[in-house]
């Protein structure tokens, strides 16, 4: 392990990144106090591989028609919305 104070690693950041990348660990000190470990980032994992259950899941034909027993237990009666009532205008004084 190599430990070298924050000015040294200011002038020499591109040799440290190189000893990092082959192997070895440096660490960055502040008046002889450890206070960050360079490390090379890890490599991602691959990207996620789309369709993998393309085929797999069978929709029944009637799979998205409307099912008025699952709307009363979600809405409480019918899909539609009854219709709006008008809020009273206040009167004109003639």
């Amino acid at each position: 392990m190599k430990i070298v104070n924050i000015h040294a690693a200011k002038t020499q950041l591109s040799r440290l990144i190189a000893e990092v990348l082959d192997g070895e660990e440096v660490v960055i000190s502040k008046a002889g106090t450890p206070l960050v470990r360079l490390v090379p980032v890890a490599a991602g994992a691959a990207p996620r591989q789309l369709g993998k259950l393309a085929g797999a899941v069978i929709e029944s034909p009637d799979c998205w028609d409307h099912d008025a027993e699952i709307e009363s237990l979600f809405y409480g009666g019918p899909l539609e919305p009854p219709p709006l009532r008008r809020v009273a205008e206040p009167r004109r004084k003639s």
